[in-house]
Formats: C-alpha cells, sequence, structure tokens
C-alpha cells in the first residue's frame, strides 16, 4: 500500500501539505487490514483512532431500540473516526464498522494535535476535513428533513454512484430515514411519483 500516493490524492480533495509534514505523517501512519463486518468502535467506547481509506469502506450507526441506524459512509479516501471520541474525550455514541475488507491508514488524535501544532499547513488540512464533514452532515440533515424519499435517494447516488454495489441495501435505507421496502419500490424501473 502506497502512503505517499494516498496522501497525495486526499491533498488534492483537501489541501496540499508541505514535503516535512508529509514525510511527519507518513512516517506515523501505520496500516489497518479489516474484514467485512469488523467493528473497531462500540457505543460508550472511547477512542482515538482515525482512519484513511484506502480500500473498501466503512459506516457509523446506532442502535435504537435494538434497531440499526446508519449514520453515515465513508469510502476510499475519506477519514472515518468515532467523531464525538475523537474529538471530545466522550464516549462514542456510534458503533464504527468495515463493511468491505478494507486496508486503511491509522493514525491517532495525539498525532493529528502534535502536527496541528507543528505545521500550520497541517492545521489548514484537518480544518478543511473538518468543514467539510460538517457540511455533509448540514446537508444529510436538510435532505432528511425536507426531501422526499425518492429525492433522498438520489442525492444520495449523486454524492456515492457506485454506492448499492458497497452498502447493504439496508444500511442505504437505514441511513435515508425509510424502509427496505421504500428503497426497492423507489429502485424498481417502474416507479413512478
Amino acid at each position: 500500500m502506497d502512503a505517499e500516493k494516498v496522501i497525495k490524492n486526499i491533498e488534492e480533495i483537501y489541501a496540499p501539505l508541505s514535503t516535512e509534514c508529509r514525510q511527519e505523517l507518513i512516517a506515523h501512519l501505520k496500516i489497518g487490514k479489516y474484514k467485512q463486518g469488523e467493528l473497531v468502535v462500540r457505543e460508550g467506547q472511547l477512542s482515538k483512532k482515525a482512519y484513511l481509506i484506502a480500500e473498501g469502506c466503512a459506516r457509523a450507526y446506532y442502535l435504537k431500540d435494538g434497531k440499526d441506524i446508519s449514520d453515515w459512509f465513508t469510502f476510499e479516501n475519506q477519514f472515518m473516526a468515532p467523531v464525538v471520541s475523537f474529538f471530545s474525550e466522550k464516549p462514542s455514541p456510534h458503533y464504527v464498522e468495515f463493511v468491505k475488507d478494507s486496508t486503511v491508514f491509522e493514525f491517532s488524535k495525539d498525532l493529528v494535535d502534535e502536527l496541528t501544532n507543528k505545521h500550520h499547513d497541517f492545521e489548514r488540512f484537518i480544518s478543511k476535513v473538518v468543514t467539510e464533514t460538517m457540511l455533509g452532515l448540514c446537508e444529510r440533515l436538510y435532505t432528511i428533513q425536507f426531501n422526499k424519499a425518492e429525492e433522498r435517494y438520489r442525492h444520495l447516488l449523486s454524492l456515492y454512484p457506485d454506492i448499492t454495489n458497497q452498502i447493504p441495501l439496508t444500511h442505504i435505507a437505514s441511513y435515508l430515514g425509510i424502509t427496505l421496502e421504500t428503497l426497492s419500490r423507489i429502485r424498481n424501473p417502474k416507479y413512478q411519483i
């Protein structure tokens, strides 16, 4: 796994890093390999790890009255972390699970803090990552509150055209706030509103 190539890919998405900062980041990354269905964070657990997905995909979800509710998905060249625990030192309300066999680069909150204090370019980089994450969550909230089920699904496909080949439909339905039956009806080519 070529860490430098993955880091350069995400620099194009967020913000460039100096050679020194990139090398320091790469030197501290650990490669992790996870199997489909493997949990790396459980509800109530403190976690100071984040994951940059090189191959595969992951999701964060809640359990509410025994029901599994997907909260977000991450794919290649994206970050996954138990956000509440990672940034606030509080127990995670989420589970974090790899949905497919995945190869990731793991790093700690301590490394983020160290590089942020040492490199202004890394501070800017992390700021963009956090901003994009927050904007995505705001957009998702807006979509769920104001869009019909079909519009939610179409919007998700516009963001991730290949999502149905990577994420089980049950997880997609819970993410969209609809039943699996509604999702099946929407996906049927004969369906018309």
